[in-house]
């Protein structure tokens, strides 16, 4: 049997779904909450083993409803149900370890076995977040490859983690002091750094230049 709890701050959607879920025998509602308070103060007595949970309520909303059940209650599954479709509560939701998200323009048969999916363990994404998420991986994708180093700009960044003036560089580079100076402003940019001490520390804590002689023997 399926311990179902559920979330949300309108009791007529509540209501709805509990009619809905009554005539599933393998599904029992356990509990309901009205909002993020609420429920974070009901669940350890209704001990459910899915969360069925809104997004917008008052008090703590889903998605901090969603970080401190799973940090307290790792077993709790957690399905949003919400109208909210923009990608910051999605991606939010699931970063905090929501386990599924639908959106409430489903129709109830999906909600019920995503219900059963989310229980045997698996994940349930509404069809048009899943294209969201997949466009979402490919901007980053596209930005982390807009924010790689070319590789004259390792060849620089070499030279300042070296501690390397401009001059300096230019001449071992055998390019311009203009041209040492758009170089490294591209450095600062794409690893996000403001000063030369911080592009040193960054190139070396995430291993992007070999350590230079002067390191040697530390």
């Amino acid at each position: 049997m399926i311990r179902l709890m559920l979330v949300d701050d309108h009791a007529i959607l509540r209501d709805g779904l509990r009619n809905i879920l009554s005539v599933e025998e393998d599904i029992e509602v356990v509990g309901e909450a009205e909002s993020g308070d609420d429920a974070l103060k009901k669940v350890e007595s209704c001990r459910p083993d899915i969360i069925l949970l809104d997004i917008n309520m008052p008090q703590k909303n889903g998605v901090e409803v969603t970080s401190i059940l799973k940090k307290k209650y790792t077993h709790i599954k957690i399905l949003v149900l919400t109208m909210h479709s923009h990608e910051e509560y999605f991606m939010s939701a699931i970063r905090e370890g929501a386990d599924g998200y639908l959106l409430k323009d489903a129709p109830s048969d999906q909600v019920v076995e995503a219900i059963r999916t989310v229980a045997s363990g698996e994940s349930v994404i509404h069809p048009s977040m899943t294209r969201k998420l997949l466009a979402f991986h490919q901007q980053q994708q596209i930005e982390q490859e807009d924010n790689a180093l070319t590789e004259r700009e390792k060849e620089v960044l070499l030279c300042l983690v070296e501690g390397l003036s401009n001059k300096e560089i230019a001449e071992r580079l055998f390019i311009s002091d203009k041209t040492v100076k758009i170089h490294v402003s591209k450095i600062f940019k794409k690893l996000n750094v403001k000063s030369r001490s911080q592009v040193v520390i960054h190139a070396v804590q995430h291993q992007l230049v070999p350590l230079p002689p002067t390191f040697n023997g530390i």
